[in-house]
């Protein structure tokens, strides 16, 4: 049976960001979503090497590195590190701060979203996640990582893609997008942030009214599979 309360969406956050720094940067999504989803940020678990003038009290972190700490989208990574820990760190976040309904990712937190989204459709019950929001997503080119996308996600999942993203080019995005079955996609002219524009709000909306508080915890794809 469904909850009465908004939907709860576990938000990661990109390369080179925190939970707070996420929580900040989505302030004006959280206000178009408001009294329909709610937005959690958590931390990745890795901290990343700090440039000059970054705040100290809260460190840049990544969920997984193509060398040892730095990170390239496009890069085929022959011994990327990190993404167990992130896999568990996610699967802790929603089991201990839960319940949640769905995933918010950003670049290199809406990658590791898809590839949660990937073990859930294939029945893992650590991640009772019922869809996903995937902005600036992609897929990971290291050769370790391919067996996320060897088969059709068959989870529901809405994309977001910035056709002028100077950091994760829109044909990476629809790459990805084309590894779901059925994925919404969204564009919109900007670059590398979630956009809340009058059309991207209505989308938001549009995909988070096809789910119900519980339907993730209540739904097991693949259960009873051998």
């Amino acid at each position: 049976m469904a909850d009465a309360r908004p939907l709860r969406l576990l938000a990661l956050h990109g390369y080179r960001q925190s939970g707070r720094r996420f929580h900040q940067r989505t302030g004006s999504l959280r206000k178009a979503l408001r009294g329909r989803a709610e937005l959690l940020a958590i931390d990745a678990p890795h901290l990343v090497p700090a440039v000059e003038g970054e705040a100290s009290d809260d460190p840049p972190r990544g969920w997984w590195f193509s060398r040892p700490g730095a990170f390239e989208a496009s890069e085929a990574a022959e011994q990327p590190a990190g993404l167990e820990e992130s896999l568990e760190a996610v699967a802790r976040a929603l089991e201990e701060r839960g319940p949640f309904d769905g995933l918010l990712g950003f670049s290199q937190g809406a990658a590791l979203a898809a590839m949660v989204c990937a073990l859930r459709a294939r029945g893992d019950r650590r991640f009772p996640v019922a869809f996903a929001v995937l902005v600036a997503a992609f897929a990971s080119r290291a050769p370790a990582h391919l067996h996320f996308y060897r088969e059709p996600i068959a989870l529901p999942s809405l994309h977001v893609v910035g056709d002028t993203d100077a950091v994760i080019a829109a044909h990476l995005s629809a790459e990805l997008a084309r590894c779901f079955v059925e994925p919404v996609v969204v564009t919109h002219p900007g670059g590398h942030f979630v956009p809340v524009a009058a059309p991207q709000k209505q989308a938001y909306l549009d995909f988070l009214g096809r789910f119900c508080p519980g339907q993730g915890q209540a739904e097991q794809p693949g259960a009873g599979a051998v």
